[in-house]
């Protein structure tokens, strides 16, 4: 079973100077339903990692090539 705690929309707040984030009220609002799933997923895995999944490792992007 897949289980995957993403949005409709992008997990972004937006704010240039200080303050500002907090009052992107679509952004907030992201955030909040983002961490609920988060937590839901948390409490029904009881934290541990799905199995057969180890950690992958990193490979960054190059945009300049």
């Amino acid at each position: 079973m897949t289980v995957g705690i993403s949005l409709k929309n992008r997990n972004i707040v937006y704010g240039r100077e200080a303050g500002q984030a907090a009052l992107d009220k679509e952004g907030m609002q992201t955030m909040r339903a983002l961490a609920n799933n988060m937590a839901w997923l948390l409490k029904a895995t009881e934290g541990k990692p799905a199995p057969g999944r180890g950690d992958e490792p990193w490979e960054p992007m190059h945009f300049i090539r």
